[in-house]
């Protein structure tokens, strides 16, 4: 059976193999709000049978944004509906093709289901757990259309792939830095009040200002072209992010420098 560990009340986190993806669940009275199953096509088959063999039955899906490992779905979920915001709704439906190529040797059928989800502004109280209130905070970092989940009774926020201890901040090429920084602004206020946080990569924290204090910092560090002193840089795919970051700065600070108009 997939490992779930608990959280918080009624909140339980499973990660993957691949990536440390996380796929969280949250439980009240035997019915599941499932948010970013992931990732490999075993690790959703056994989630699938830890849920059945713990009694839950999948009440709704989410997806926090458009990317391959955050659309995913298994048969063994059921027919729940599936929701995410309206622009990763569209994203989806537009690069469905990029979207599938990216997931490989998949299984036709887990092929299939990837992405099936409906457009909302918010997901409606009947497709949730008994008495679970959730607040979807919708932004433009990392992906336009990137949605967190605040879960207020637990004080939890489901940040999809945002405030990583093994990812630093990775905007979504060609939109800029600012809206990566505007899209922690939206985050701010629900983090200050958060006990726990949970990224789409890495590891639940108890302490999130440090993880948005961390995201902060860094992308201050790059606007002001110094050289971050950032630990999650000692991965080597971070530090190739990191390059792509540093290019894509440079190249529209370049471009801002020729459109600006000359002093007379």
């Amino acid at each position: 059976m997939r490992a779930l560990v608990q959280v918080a009340d009624d909140v339980f986190v499973a990660t993957s193999r691949t990536m440390s993806t996380t796929s969280t669940v949250v439980v009240r009275d035997g019915h599941a709000l499932l948010i970013d199953p992931a990732w490999q096509p075993d690790e959703l088959a056994d989630l699938a049978a830890t849920l059945v063999d713990r009694g839950w039955a999948v009440a709704a899906g989410f997806a926090t944004h458009a990317h391959h490992d955050h659309l995913l779905w298994h048969p063994g979920f059921g027919d729940a509906p599936r929701f995410a915001s309206a622009r990763t709704a569209q994203a989806v439906a537009d690069e469905r093709a990029a979207l599938v190529a990216e997931l490989g040797d998949f299984p036709p059928d887990l092929v299939d289901l990837m992405g099936r989800v409906t457009p909302t502004g918010f997901v409606p109280g009947e497709s949730l757990p008994p008495g679970l209130d959730v607040e979807l905070v919708v932004h433009d970092a990392h992906v336009p259309g990137h949605t967190a989940l605040w879960l207020p009774q637990p004080r939890v926020l489901v940040v999809g792939d945002m405030l990583s201890d093994l990812e630093i901040p990775l905007p979504f090429d060609p939109d800029d830095l600012p809206a990566y920084l505007a899209g922690l602004d939206t985050l701010a206020p629900y983090v200050a009040r958060a006990d726990v946080v949970i990224p789409g990569h890495g590891t639940p924290t108890r302490d999130p200002m440090t993880r948005l204090d961390a995201d902060r910092r860094y992308l201050a560090a790059v606007l002001a072209d110094h050289a971050p002193s950032d630990p999650r840089l000692g991965s080597p795919e971070m530090a190739a992010a990191h390059r792509r970051i540093v290019t894509m700065t440079t190249r529209r600070a370049r471009l801002r420098s020729r459109l600006t108009p000359l002093e007379p």
